[in-house]
């Protein structure tokens, strides 16, 4: 939305509505009290124009107010054909908020914007220090964990700098509820700095992703560490880590195409040297900050073990962009001695932020405090019940333990009043234990504090895991959380609990595998195959055939030569209808030309 000067404005004045009033070059260089302008509307940044406003092509002049430099930053749409290069297409990283704030201290960067250029991308340690601020504690991208909720808790309590969930480039790029769930409808100016992150294998899927997020983070950060099952399924994450060649591609691309920086969240390899091989050429390729977690993707749930900060320091002392570090952070402490063992610039926390959102504050509050904090917060940005209740058994998951009914009831619960309800059930529980609490009387299974008070979870090993579930495994091999011989015997008490649920309404099902039927596998890729199936194939690999050989498969309901030959029958009746048609209006034309005729001769 232009604004168009007056045929006969004036040299160095600026007669354009702002804010509903005018304001002149006069009154702000006297100082006169002006109302504060309106919010921006979207569109490009335009910095303070000369005296005489430049018109563009279409007749477009950039406004701006009069007074001291920087007082006069206006927001407008630019002309259809305003040239591209002419100013930049939207705020470098940080510089809004710099400039909203009334007598801060401008940089090289706000000059660098006020003499009408665009400022550089930032990279490496000015990104870190810049845009990051210098963040020293961070948290961690967490699937339907670090929504905009959590993240502002977080903030409150210590957290310098957050990550979104983890978003996948393909649904993002797609669909649009997608982006407007995940980030579009989560605008909010105390949630920065902010970095989003995506998972994707393909570099143009993910860079045209990372375009549609970049003016609404600091940095795009390409997932290169989960080790969970669905990223080997989908093929990203840390599945890509072998794939050099590929993962080039990617980051190449982002760094040309993206007006942010582009960072790498990765696992290490067993091998300390090709971890920073690993490193260095992510560094090479354009990431601007690497976080590491110093386990291998080998390494998770009850597998998961100790994070090797061995890695992160090699890592740390072999690439020249800033480094965070992730694993084995359960305090304040194990912040502090992460980065004096390791020297990173700072620290990434899941599980001990989960358990304990005053983390980076060093303090342990009241479970309900936070609780009732973080509900305060979801009243006023709303987000999937599901989120919350993940939550909630994380902060109260050593009370839960004490009172298992209302593990159920918050499992149940279908509301978000209902869970506030169980919330201060919980509370009015461990308040009346607080008040029959005997002097001198200490925490039980274990704990440093009392089950009421936010403290780390310990992941048991398998060992322990196993000996939880009542089997006995050897040194080297037990399944992640109970033995899969002794589950699948068909015993009721050592199954998982969907299995126990499926046993509850159907008490002859049987789990065995024995008794399962088998099936035969399909000749091209070992999936099973139709039972009906002409081609002794699974339904894809037969639908490939069927199509290439215009055949049918009944067995699949595939049927492509049947289709194909009404498609012809239908094209030759459609010929003969109209051949048909042509030769009777042909013969009506040949009696017309008879009649013409006679009348011709007899008029003559």
């Amino acid at each position: 939305m232009g604004v168009r000067a007056p045929a006969g404005a004036a040299e160095g004045a600026c007669n354009v509505p702002v804010g509903g009033r005018r304001r002149g070059g006069e009154a702000g260089e006297r100082g006169l009290p002006v109302r504060t302008p309106d919010p921006p509307l979207p569109g490009h940044f335009r910095p303070r124009p000369p005296p005489a406003a430049p018109r563009f092509p279409g007749g477009t002049v950039h406004s701006c107010t009069s007074g001291p430099a920087g007082a006069g930053w206006r927001w407008h749409r630019p002309a259809a054909r305003c040239p591209a290069r002419a100013w930049p297409s939207r705020p470098p990283p940080g510089l809004r908020r710099r400039l909203a704030a009334p007598g801060r201290r401008r940089g090289a960067a706000d000059a660098a914007a006020l003499r009408g250029r665009a400022m550089p991308k930032l990279r490496g340690e000015a990104f870190w220090r810049e845009t990051l601020r210098s963040a020293h504690y961070v948290v961690a991208p967490m699937v339907d964990q670090s929504e905009l909720a959590w993240r502002l808790l977080s903030r409150r309590h210590g957290a310098q700098l957050c990550y979104t969930p983890m978003l996948h480039a393909q649904v993002f790029l797609r669909d649009a509820n997608y982006r407007r769930e995940n980030l579009y409808g989560e605008a909010c100016p105390e949630d920065r700095p902010l970095i989003v992150q995506f998972c994707a294998n393909d570099p143009e899927v993910f860079v045209q992703a990372a375009l549609l997020a970049q003016d609404y983070c600091d940095a795009i950060d390409l997932n290169l560490g989960c080790p969970q099952m669905i990223a080997k399924r989908g093929h990203y994450g840390a599945f890509l880590q072998e794939e050099w060649d590929l993962l080039q591609r990617m980051i190449l691309l982002a760094n040309e195409k993206l007006s942010v920086p582009i960072t790498c969240k990765i696992r290490v390899f067993p091998e300390i040297d090709k971890t920073v091989k690993y490193a260095q050429m992510l560094e090479k390729a354009g990431c601007q900050l690497l976080t590491v977690h110093g386990r291998t993707k080998e390494q998770k749930g009850p597998l998961a073990g100790v994070a090797s900060w061995e890695h992160i320091q090699a890592v740390r002392k072999a690439v020249s962009i800033p480094v965070f570090a992730n694993g084995n952070i359960q305090c304040l402490s194990d912040v502090e001695e992460c980065i004096r063992k390791t020297g990173v610039h700072g620290v990434m926390s899941a599980e001990g932020n989960l358990h304990n959102p005053a983390l980076f504050e060093g303090r342990n509050p009241l479970v309900w405090e936070m609780a009732e904090e973080y509900l305060e917060i979801v009243q006023k940005y709303p987000c999937p019940l599901s989120y919350v209740r993940a939550h909630l058994f994380k902060l109260w998951h050593h009370t839960l333990q004490v009172y298992q009914q209302l593990r159920e009831e918050l499992a149940k619960v279908k509301t978000l009043e209902g869970i506030v309800d169980v919330n201060r059930e919980l509370k009015l529980r461990c308040q009346e234990e607080m008040a029959n609490q005997k002097e001198g009387e200490k925490p039980k299974e274990g704990l440093p504090f009392f089950h009421w008070i936010c403290q780390p979870y310990i992941r048991p090993g398998p060992k322990e895991r196993c000996k939880e579930n009542g089997a006995s495994g050897t040194e080297k091999g037990v399944r992640g959380k109970r033995a899969l011989e002794e589950e699948e015997d068909g015993n009721s008490e050592l199954l998982s609990k969907n299995k126990q649920k499926k046993k509850l309404r159907n008490p002859n099902k049987s789990f065995d595998p024995s008794l399962k039927p088998k099936y035969a596998k399909c000749d091209q890729c070992g999936n099973p195959k139709g039972s009906k199936c002409v081609f002794n194939m699974c339904r894809g690999c037969c639908k490939k055939q069927a199509f290439k050989e215009t055949a049918d498969c009944p067995g699949h309901g595939l049927l492509f030569k049947t289709k194909y030959e009404k498609s012809l029958s239908w094209q030759s009746s459609q010929r003969v209808t109209q051949n048909a048609e042509i030769s009777r209006r042909g013969d009506v034309d040949v009696g017309d030309t008879a009649v013409l005729k006679e009348a011709g001769d007899s008029a003559v």
